[in-house]
């Protein structure tokens, strides 16, 4: 090894789709051809690229475990004619033909998460995984034994003087596998990752490289994908930090893309992509989740119902963003209680995105269920039965046109309606994506105001300063039953996504009847997000795969 070597490294940033081994394959390849020709001599592609992240129970399959063998082999057969070229690939792996030990009682992990370096046309080199993930959305230790369990140590490849370590994702957040690469040689740690996106997720996870680069005085190049995988993201931006910890080089976010640096022992060289604004990034993983959703699973286009309230327009922007007008439909489905403004203004930002805008009352159907029931509701006055009612003849008809058209009904309630019950099973939470699902009301509202400062004003002004209100009953407004949305999303985050008690919560200022009644809609209406469609996750601590509580219990935080 040499301490003035340097090489020319690639970072693939690909959007992985789980399961197409074919499809993902013919994208490393690509990638690295591409790199090669830009004289590159290292590419890095993602954690588990090969087969996509996150693979969940088809790792629990044998012929899934076979394929992803068969697909890595001939991966480096396909690369075999690119002379001096290493691709270091991530994938399930495991040894010989050992497998898991399980039965329908017992199972003993004997898969790993794996990265190999493939030069030549063959597998040189296999590195597994020594931290395996087991919080928020990673349940690793369900598939994964540890790379400590195969008995196996650090992995270093030595390219033109220069000595290269590997890392997956997870071992780079401790300290013991970066120090064994560098104990073992490593001069440059590559971390592969697929480190699912939430806000301040960017920030933390460059400033948990910069301590693991200051710490081993090692540059770290960090490899990770983009797209979206059902409710997660990957938000790419791929960077590059010198040995003192500063960035080097950054790949555009939300996007695939070729990173190529110059990286020696102490420095990194390269293109670095502005990191965006909060709301920008948010808004890159509504849309990407968005797009990869529909076009992954092959669905022609979308429709929801645009109601001329905040929600709606929030998703219609995303989807067009997304998709283009051309894949979107929107449905008004007015009732007796729908004030004009309502559907003026959604038939206004219908117009203005260039939309299908369609008109269907829902008062013909509204009466005849009244009328149905009059008998058994007969001395009984109405309430939410009849507001729910609405919604589920909505849904209904949103639910018929998806049906016959085959278009995905996207849903628009928000995290705050999500918390707290404010939804209809059946009827406004009918559908097979929930866009805005993690993105709670205050945010909702600072999102539509940043999409329109981005040139042109999609989203009418009094959509966004008219007081909300689902108008299912005469003059409705949410903040009749609920507090004010500040108050609610605030003990929302302190209660949900920071664990918070209600003692807690109380001491740091609120009021002891919001935060008992915000707390206790947030625990019965568990048995609804149950039921709920799966949506895009924006946060650390998002209703799905992170919040994991029984339906049935007693006990009060």
């Amino acid at each position: 090894m040499s301490s003035n070597a340097s090489v020319k490294v690639a970072i693939a940033q690909i959007n992985a789709t789980v399961g197409d081994l074919a499809g993902n394959a013919r994208k490393i390849v690509e990638f690295s051809r591409r790199a090669h020709a830009e004289g590159a001599r290292l590419v890095l592609a993602p954690e588990l690229a090969l087969c996509g992240y996150p693979p969940e129970d088809l790792l629990l399959r044998p012929a899934f475990m076979q394929s992803c063998a068969q697909a890595l082999a001939e991966c480096a057969q396909a690369l075999a004619d690119l002379p001096g070229l290493h691709v270091v690939v991530g994938h399930p792996h495991q040894w010989g033909e050992r497998g898991d030990v399980r039965s329908k009682s017992h199972a003993v992990q004997q898969r790993f998460n794996a990265a190999s370096v493939l030069q030549g046309g063959r597998v040189v080199a296999t590195y597994c995984k020594r931290e395996l993930p087991n919080y928020q959305v990673f349940d690793e230790r369900r598939y994964f034994a540890s790379g400590r369990d195969a008995g196996q140590g650090p992995l270093v490849i030595e390219i033109d003087g220069l000595t290269f370590g590997i890392n997956i994702c997870e071992d780079a957040w401790f300290d013991e596998p970066p120090r064994a690469a560098k104990a073992a040689g490593a001069q440059v740690l590559c971390v592969l990752n697929a480190s699912p996106f939430h806000l301040g997720k960017v920030a933390e996870r460059e400033e948990r490289m910069r301590l693991c680069a200051r710490d081993t005085g090692m540059p770290v190049l960090y490899a990770h994908l983009s797209g979206g995988q059902d409710e997660v993201v990957f938000d790419g931006a791929s960077f590059a930090l010198d040995a003192t910890g500063q960035v080097g080089a950054r790949a555009p976010f939300f996007e695939e893309s070729l990173l190529v640096v110059e990286v020696s022992a102490s420095e990194v060289r390269g293109a670095v992509a502005p990191v965006p604004e909060i709301e920008a990034q948010a808004w890159g993983a509504l849309v990407t989740g968005v797009r990869d959703y529909i076009g992954k699973n092959g669905f022609p286009g979308v429709l929801l119902g645009l109601s001329g309230g905040i929600d709606s327009a929030l998703v219609l922007a995303v989807a067009v963003d997304a998709l283009g007008p051309d894949k979107v439909r929107t449905v008004m489905m007015p009732s007796p209680y729908t004030a004009d403004i309502s559907w003026i203004d959604a038939r206004d930002m219908a117009e203005r995105l260039g939309v299908r805008y369609d008109e269907i009352s829902i008062v013909p159907m509204f009466e005849s269920f009244r009328q149905s029931l009059a008998a058994e509701f007969a001395g009984l006055k109405e309430d939410t039965t009849e507001e729910n009612i609405q919604a589920r003849i909505r849904g209904i008809l949103l639910m018929a046109l998806s049906n016959k058209f085959g278009s995905i009904v996207l849903t628009t309630g928000n995290k705050s309606e999500m918390a707290t019950g404010y939804c209809t099973l059946y009827g406004d939470m009918a559908g097979g994506f929930a866009v805005i699902k993690d993105v709670a009301k205050t945010l909702v509202y600072r999102l539509a105001a940043w999409r329109n400062a981005q040139g042109r004003e999609i989203i009418p002004k009094r959509i966004i300063t008219r007081p909300p209100s689902a108008e299912l009953r005469p003059d409705q407004k949410d903040q009749d039953s609920l507090p004010p949305y500040e108050v609610l999303d605030a003990i929302l985050q302190r209660y949900m996504e920071e664990d918070q008690s209600i003692d807690e919560i109380v001491a740091a200022g609120f009021s002891p009847a919001d935060v008992e009644r915000v707390t206790r809609l947030i625990k019965i209406n568990e048995y609804k997000r149950r039921q709920a469609p799966v949506g895009i996750r924006i946060t650390h601590r998002a209703f799905g795969r992170d919040w994991r509580y029984p339906i049935t219990s007693k006990f009060r935080a």
